[in-house]
């Protein structure tokens, strides 16, 4: 999508050298998911407790999401071929303060399940699928799907014209993808999700941008990162460093302060996301898109296919 010509084009995303220039900067995120979702069981009882891990509070304490009847403050529970865990707190609907006995996450790669969105029902054969190939910094509950369209040969293909590759980070919870049900979007509760941008890569941006070149983020993760960056700039930079949450909410008429174009996939209907490439391309011209990319069959949500927004 090319918004100052209000033009579309049709290629394959292998083809994306022909839209990036020597000295673009594409923004990474370089978030690794984890295989969040435990099963464990009630102590006494032994009734069966479904846990998605969603943030880490502490060494031992985790937000989780939990499936089962009466999951109340100091209920224990036996992750089956783990540690023993309890409820600290009861927050709002089905989430709980989940406490193990000890850290977790050495047991995840043996007893934990990749958490893979709803509406993909079987069980993938290599769960390596839902990893972007630069995934490296362990954290998140779901993947940053704009990314899963890269492929090492691109990636180099990309380098050697002189396109240049930045990473930032931030861990993704499922509440990316809750449906906004608001009748104003504002009134929406966006959870906090932990991300960074580091000296490197900031320095990196910042001098692309001294040199008139463009910042394509790569995913509205990417982009949420990139803006809350944009807050703890300094002088002439566009971002500054950062490390910590952001609940940054992007709504149509948002001004954006550091990213020049985005690579997105098409997003459910009444999600925070397809209201993010709404603020950045306008609403209008993005449900137009939407209908061209049904009427020619581009499929949508995690392993669909992706528009690069310029």
């Amino acid at each position: 999508m090319d918004r100052e010509a209000n033009t579309f084009k049709h290629v394959y995303f292998k083809e994306l050298g022909r839209f990036v220039k020597p000295g673009d900067v594409l923004v990474l995120n370089e978030t690794r998911v984890i295989p969040a979702r435990l099963y464990a069981r009630k102590i006494p009882t032994g009734g069966k407790v479904e846990i998605l891990l969603l943030r880490r509070q502490d060494e031992t304490a985790w937000e989780a999401l939990v499936g089962g009847k009466r999951l109340a403050v100091r209920k224990r529970l036996q992750l089956e071929g783990g540690p023993v865990a309890q409820v600290e707190a009861v927050l709002d609907g089905s989430r709980r303060l989940i406490r193990f006995e000890d850290p977790v996450e050495p047991f995840l790669e043996q007893i934990g399940h990749v958490p893979l969105p709803p509406y993909i029902h079987e069980p993938l054969l290599n769960s390596e699928r839902y990893q972007t190939i630069y995934a490296r910094k362990k954290g998140s509950a779901a993947a940053p799907t704009a990314g899963l369209h890269f492929t090492e040969s691109l990636m180099a293909s990309l380098q050697g014209s002189g396109v240049r590759f930045a990473y930032v980070t931030l861990h993704v919870g499922l509440d990316t993808f809750a449906p906004v049900t608001e009748e104003f979007p504002e009134l929406h509760k966006i959870h906090q999700e932990w991300c960074q941008v580091d000296s490197a890569t900031s320095e990196m941006i910042n001098e692309a941008h001294r040199m008139g070149k463009r910042i394509i983020a790569v995913g509205t993760t990417s982009v949420r990162v990139l803006e809350t960056a944009a807050g703890y700039r300094k002088g002439n930079e566009i971002i500054g460093t950062f490390e910590g949450f952001t609940g940054l909410f992007i709504l149509p008429g948002y001004s954006f302060r550091a990213v020049d174009a985005m690579i997105t996939n098409f997003h459910l209907p009444r999600s925070t996301l397809i209201m993010l490439v709404s603020a950045f391309a306008g609403k209008d011209r993005i449900m137009s898109s939407y209908e061209v990319a049904k009427q020619v069959g581009y499929r949508f949500y995690s392993f669909g296919d992706a528009m690069l927004i310029l």
